[in-house]
């Protein structure tokens, strides 16, 4: 068996692990790796946990990807501020569903093979006295509330923990047991913030039936504002589906990486070799303003979540909106802008509304494209907007002969932001 835990480990994959768990992985082992089902997709934090079932796969063992359809009723408390919104029995199925044909459509692309589990399947069937009598007598209250995820909720005096809530942990920890004796599973993998909920399988596992299981947990991706990407946070994620995410934001949010976080991205997000990544990266700091490792890595895993006739679209629109030649605006033809209305932040308004013509400021406001004009005002002032490619000063009337084509008008803001209007 080739080394996964080195493998994992030059990645910047491993956060924290159980002792002994080289030995383990020396001989075919099978893992799992949990995903609640609170939306109805996954997001990029999601994709770690699938680089990682596939990357077991590829060094011989067996992967396995849990569903939480019983898990997901309850809501995990780890880094939670507030107790969860609870979901439909209806929803939560239906996102069971959406995130099942994620997981296999990423999988196949890389023509692997995952097992899927759903732990509604189990936990359904059990009543409620046999499972505090025979799974609860082997965890003390004073245990859970030691664990993280339960002790910053017990200090909040605001909100506290409910005990539904003070079971996950408890659910999470009787999956891995489940798994052990029906699918021989040794090892559960998770985010740095499921190290409580994996240790109490680990512990459970032990105790109850006397058997060695292992454990370890990747790091959490971080968006800007500090908070990990989750399928229950507030605020803007980047998701796989095309619907909550286009491919054009999802490939510009690569393109957009810093070139201090890149080097780690190209890592953990690409199954490159060792020795192609250290020359990627050689490479890239000889010409950074070339950003390299960025067009590599948004191509290659905007080519995998979304396909490769759509990333080739996206990468041709993205030439096309950064193109500094203006002359070249000039040259678009319909087919061009029907391509790019598809696939960045429009809106459809019409023609009659142009007759006496709009100003700036309430078209900006109008399109949605700031939340208010004092907003827009502020940009205009600072020189932050383009009006079809051409930087605009004031707050001009737009008139007909502003319409590209009869059709368009085109706005930018700052470098990177773009709206397209249709006008029929």
């Amino acid at each position: 068996m080739q080394n996964i835990i080195d493998e994992l480990s030059w990645r910047g994959l491993i956060k924290n692990k159980v002792p002994g768990i080289e030995n383990q992985l020396k001989k075919p082992t099978t893992m799992y790796i949990g995903f609640d089902p609170t939306s109805d997709s996954l997001h990029l934090g999601n994709l770690l946990a699938i680089i990682i079932l596939i990357h077991f796969r590829r060094k011989g063992h067996k992967s396995l990807a849990l569903i939480g359809g019983a898990t997901g009723l309850i809501g995990d408390p780890s880094e939670k501020k507030d107790q969860r919104i609870f979901l439909s029995k209806k929803i939560l199925h239906k996102n069971t569903e959406s995130i099942k044909n994620q997981i296999l459509k990423l999988f196949s692309f890389y023509s692997e093979k995952i097992e899927l589990v759903n732990n509604f399947d189990w936990i359904q069937n059990i009543y409620f006295i046999d499972f505090i009598r025979e799974i609860g007598k082997y965890f003390t209250v004073n245990n859970m509330m030691s664990k993280d995820s339960v002790k910053k909720r017990i200090n909040n005096k605001k909100n506290g923990i409910s005990f539904t809530e003070f079971s996950y942990s408890i659910i999470q920890g009787y999956d891995f047991l489940y798994l052990n004796q029906i699918k021989n599973c040794q090892l559960q993998v998770g985010g740095s913030d499921q190290w409580g909920n994996i240790t109490t399988g680990i512990e459970l596992i032990r105790k109850k039936i006397g058997k060695k299981a292992y454990g370890f947990t990747f790091p959490l991706i971080i968006k800007s504002n500090g908070i990990k990407f989750g399928k229950s946070e507030k605020g803007e994620n980047i998701w796989l589906d095309k619907k909550k995410t286009s491919p054009y934001k999802f490939y510009q949010f690569w393109i957009n990486i810093s070139d201090f976080e890149i080097e780690k991205y190209i890592k953990i997000y690409t199954f490159f070799s060792k020795e192609k990544i250290e020359n990627l990266i050689l490479e890239h700091r000889k010409h950074p303003n070339k950003r390299l490792l960025q067009k590599k890595l948004a191509h290659k895993i905007t080519e995998w979540v979304h396909g490769s006739e759509i990333t080739k679209k996206i990468i041709k629109i993205t030439n096309i909106l950064f193109e500094k030649n203006n002359e070249a605006f000039q040259l678009w033809d319909d087919k061009t802008f029907i391509s790019i209305y598809n696939h960045i932040p429009h809106m459809l308004l019409y023609y009659e509304e142009f007759e006496k013509g709009i100003f700036l400021l309430d078209l900006l406001k109008k399109s949605g494209f700031f939340s208010s004009k004092s907003e827009a005002n502020r940009a205009l002032k600072t020189n932050s907007i383009h009006l079809n490619q051409i930087l605009v000063k004031e707050n001009i009337l737009i008139q007909k002969e502003n319409i590209v084509e009869k059709k368009y008008i085109l706005l930018k803001f700052g470098k990177k932001e773009f709206f397209i209007i249709k006008i029929e």
